[in-house]
């Protein structure tokens, strides 16, 4: 089992940049694969990034923030890192962590069987 707390949100203006990091209890942190999703008010959870269990080798992105937003992970931090670069308002939401023991998580909430709190972003124009 895997406990998740996320931190790094705050107010940011548009076009500029945030780091979300994750940070993971238990020894087992490079067994699971990790994602980010969102959630902006009165819409539903979306998918915005994975990574591969273990080294990280695999990832991939939701169209809405590929060539903006990276995700990184420290096995020997027990880290999982979102960088978001040139940000936009629609980028606001709540910001949370998921953890799935597999090698590689989906896009799909459901895939993931550990949650983190959420942290909040939000962007103004």
């Amino acid at each position: 089992q895997v406990q998740l707390v996320e931190s790094g949100g705050g107010l940011v203006q548009a076009g500029g940049s945030l780091r979300l990091s994750c940070a993971a209890s238990g020894r087992t942190f490079s067994s699971y694969a990790m994602g980010w999703f969102r959630q902006a008010p009165g819409k539903e959870r979306e998918f915005v990034a994975a990574i591969s269990y273990s080294g990280g080798g695999l990832t991939f992105f939701a169209n809405s923030v590929k060539g903006r937003f990276t995700i990184s992970r420290d096995n020997a931090k027990n880290t999982v890192y979102l960088q978001m670069n040139s940000l936009k308002p629609e980028d606001t939401a709540v910001y949370y962590c998921a953890a799935a023991r597999r090698v590689l998580g989906g896009d799909k909430s459901s895939e993931y069987g550990y949650w983190g709190q959420g942290t909040q972003v939000t962007v103004s124009s």
